[in-house]
């Protein structure tokens, strides 16, 4: 007698297996090499955002490597991925415009700095990471932010299980969605997770993160995001997943508070990313790491953006201030405009 397997049995086991397969995550491209990379003396690593959000990723890093001394020396590059002063990725009409920009700017990256490790300190850039040819072509490790991000937001909704979370960032990381389906994979219900894209607030910031105009924007976001709430009492994450909020963190408290609520947390996902570089194993290899920081733009940084932006890098890293201070500017950083579909 042949036994035959049961089809529903069979469905089952088959979409199970499509389900493990298609989980959406961020993980290392090139993964393998990630351990070789704690085994070299010296390394570089480059930082890459779509403007000044994630120096303080890199202000971070630099102290926090400085005290691990897991390596004897470390270069950290951040290069400013942002193509244009007058629009940034979230301006460009096509989606495959901003990865055509994105990979050009990943390819001199590689290029110019030839990295062991390169950082994604952006939402919007690490949302279109997969879909680049770097991503598919390149050795060299690369980790995005959304990882840190989502982690932290199922951790707040698993401690408050009738709490709803506002995930706040650009338009293109909004309209990707990817926070959301790496939630509901991990068993979190769609109904619990809120969208709130903030546009233009990223130029304020830069210009003034606790300026009165910021405030105000920031406050226009906070009671929008809560006038989609179906039910105003129940208790709320907000989860800052663009790099640049992190730096009004204040005003984002005091936004939510001003409209009536008192979320249980705030989410700002900047640290949380470096945390897989600091491990027990790897700590004290070396009794010093000098660490140095450099800040390469195509774009100019203006005066305003420094004395905006210098002062709350330097109560972390004086060394990543002085690096925003002295940055390069490099008009020929990368190609764009080839990529850029025109009428």
């Amino acid at each position: 007698m042949r036994f035959e397997f049961p089809k529903t049995l069979l469905c089952i086991f088959i979409l199970s297996f499509l389900s493990s397969a298609c989980m959406e995550t961020e993980t290392f491209a090139r993964q393998d090499k990630l351990g070789a990379l704690f085994k070299k003396e010296g390394v570089t690593i480059v930082v890459t955002d779509s403007g000044l959000g994630g120096l303080s990723i890199v202000a971070d890093a630099a102290e926090r490597l400085s005290e691990h001394k897991s390596f004897r020396s470390v270069r950290l590059v951040f290069f400013n991925a942002l193509f244009s002063n007058k629009g940034g990725y979230n301006s460009l009409r096509s989606r495959s415009d901003k990865i055509r920009v994105f990979d050009s700017a990943l390819l001199s990256l590689e290029q110019r700095y030839d990295p062991d490790l390169v950082l994604i300190g952006c939402n919007t850039l690490s949302v279109l990471f997969p879909d680049t040819d770097f991503s598919r072509e390149s050795e060299v490790p690369v980790k995005g932010i959304v990882d840190a991000g989502v982690d932290m937001i199922a951790q707040g909704l698993r401690e408050h299980p009738e709490s709803r979370v506002i995930i706040l960032g650009t338009q293109t990381t909004v309209e990707e969605g990817r926070h959301e389906r790496m939630l509901v994979q991990k068993g979190f219900l769609p109904e619990r997770i809120f969208h709130q894209a903030c546009p233009d607030l990223i130029p304020y910031i830069e210009r003034g993160y606790d300026s009165d105009e910021t405030e105000m924007l920031i406050s226009a976001y906070a009671d929008e995001a809560l006038q989609s709430l179906p039910d105003p009492g129940a208790p709320i994450l907000v989860s800052l997943n663009c790099t640049h909020y992190g730096y009004s963190l204040d005003l984002w408290r005091k936004a939510f508070l001003g409209h009536g609520a008192q979320p249980v947390s705030f989410l700002d996902p900047n640290t949380r990313m470096l945390d897989f570089m600091f491990s027990a194993e790897t700590s004290g290899r070396f009794k010093d790491t000098h660490v140095s920081v450099e800040v390469v733009s195509m774009v100019k940084i203006d005066q305003a953006q420094q004395e905006s932006i210098g002062p709350f890098l330097r109560e972390v890293s004086p060394t990543t201030a002085e690096a925003l201070a002295d940055y390069r500017w490099d008009p020929e950083l990368f190609e764009w405009e080839p990529y850029v579909k025109r009428d």
